[in-house]
């Protein structure tokens, strides 16, 4: 695949990026060196390579998944200049 003046001029719009004519060339070639490596990229045999997480080989840890209310309520609650049984107040603003 190959990018032309005119696509490179549209990238840049849609990029909302100022580019001038002098720019459109050195873009032109990047944009094409890029494609290219991604190219390559398609055409490397990933067959029977597994998904990696890391770079190095780790086991995730694991925690109980429990709900729990942070048992920080009258923390939370401190900060705010009104409260009702463990509720926020907020003034009213639909009549």
């Amino acid at each position: 695949m190959s990018v032309d003046q005119q696509t490179v001029r549209r990238i840049a719009k849609l990029a909302r990026i100022a580019v001038t004519d002098d720019d459109v060339p050195h873009l032109q070639g990047e944009l094409n060196a890029i494609l290219a490596f991604v190219e390559q990229l398609g055409e490397v045999d990933v067959d029977g390579v597994e998904p990696m997480t890391s770079v190095t080989p780790m086991a995730m840890r694991m925690r109980e998944d429990a709900v729990t209310d942070g048992q920080k309520t009258a923390d939370i609650l401190a900060n705010a200049p009104a409260t009702e049984d463990n509720f926020f107040l907020v003034p009213k603003v639909v009549e």
